[in-house]
């Protein structure tokens, strides 16, 4: 009776809450579930945010619909930020808008630019959203191989010409979910010539900027000369500040791009609720002691994780940014994960649910605690050894 739209039939699964429903699956059974699955910190908000959202609930002049671009102190603490810590100069008043979390804006955004039959190129292995919003507004993922060979780059001199000349956008993300790589300044230079040549939207995707290690803080890609001239980024708080629950983010860059957006989303929704941009003012003007807290946090279940596959034989690249560990297992990452699932009650995600170019590998999220990875290297003993 009822038949569901064509691009809604082109959509694949949704890998992530595929594997949400598994663990639930198994808990429900009574099983002790270890799970590198899905990259949803395990740490709480600090103090500090739940404090100013907590102050912030109360004054009712925030409960009314928060149209517009964002409220403008949270934006001037956005270009604030930037500039402090990217050396990135924003016009706080038209270069940034407040999105319902970095997923909606990389959602949304292609209904802005994409006509039907357009291009989007789309790196893969890579986050499923670049290529769910690019069909859902009608246009065709060309899809960008991240090999280990090129240090999980894209090679544009693989990308035909033709696929070029019909390119709308092209979307990045370093640092790198699944892979765990980074950009460094030449590569982006590239990218920024070669879009300006073919007139392609860049959006820079900077969920992980601030998940990094041993000081190595990456390149921004708004501090690349040309790089507001052809495209936005898109950031979050969800990462840096554990508040993958409160939806709150933000685009920033190219003016007319960033225009375009807002343009769209006071068409399809009433903005961001206001306490939390208020909160989000104080994770961002706030003491970042809390940030740096978790990123040695996170370093030491990164060191741990390594040391025991390295216990286990595996060839493992150290991450030096993200919160993930992308693992090259040398078998179909499907048939691994699922034994890993069925024989330890451990989820991790194959890298064929990324793309083609995932096969072979797992990924590892490291959002759970220091006990619970040697646990699970230990199970994961007993299973290789079987």
């Amino acid at each position: 009776m009822f038949e569901i739209s064509e691009r809604m039939k082109k959509l694949p699964p949704y890998l992530f809450a595929e594997i949400d429903k598994k663990r639930k699956q198994l808990i429900a059974q009574g099983y002790e579930v270890i799970s590198f699955g899905v990259g949803d910190p395990d740490l709480p908000t600090p103090d500090r945010i739940v404090e100013a959202m907590r102050k912030a609930v109360k004054d009712p002049s925030v409960h009314r619909y928060p149209f517009g671009k964002g409220r403008a102190d949270f934006r001037k603490a956005i270009a604030d930020y930037y500039r402090k810590y990217s050396d990135v100069t924003l016009d706080y008043e038209k270069e940034i808008c407040v999105l319902i979390g970095s997923k909606e804006g990389i959602a949304h955004f292609p209904f802005a630019f994409i006509n039907p039959g357009d291009i989007t190129l789309v790196p893969e292995p890579g986050y499923p959203v670049y290529q769910i919003g690019t069909l859902l507004a009608g246009g065709v993922p060309h899809f960008m191989p991240l090999k280990e060979e090129n240090n999980f780059l894209p090679d544009f001199g693989k990308i035909p010409n033709a696929i070029l000349e019909k390119t709308k956008i092209m979307y990045l993300n370093y640092p790198n979910n699944p892979t765990a790589a980074t950009a460094d300044t030449d590569f982006l230079r590239e990218t920024i010539a070669l879009c300006k040549k073919h007139s392609i939207i860049i959006v820079y995707d900077a969920a992980y900027h601030e998940i990094y290690f041993e000081g190595k803080r990456p390149v921004s890609f708004l501090s690349i000369p040309g790089a507001k001239d052809i495209g936005i980024e898109i950031h979050s708080l969800s990462k840096t500040y554990n508040m993958t629950g409160w939806r709150i983010g933000w685009a920033c860059g190219n003016e007319k791009l960033v225009s375009a957006l807002a343009t769209l989303k006071e068409n399809i929704d009433s903005g961001t609720f206001e306490a939390i941009q208020i909160a989000g003012i104080e994770c961002l003007s706030g003491p970042q002691d809390d940030v740096e807290k978790m990123r040695k946090i996170y370093q030491q279940r990164r060191d741990i994780l390594v040391d025991g596959l390295k216990e286990l034989q595996f060839k493992v690249k150290i991450p030096q940014a993200t919160f993930y560990l992308w693992l090259a297992v040398g078998v179909d990452s499907l048939s691994f994960a699922e034994k890993l699932l069925l024989e330890a009650n451990i989820i991790i995600t194959p890298g064929i649910g990324f793309g083609p170019s995932g096969e072979g590998y797992v990924r590892f999220a490291l959002t759970i605690d220091e006990k619970k990875i040697v646990k699970a290297i230990e199970k994961m003993k007993k299973v290789m050894r079987r």
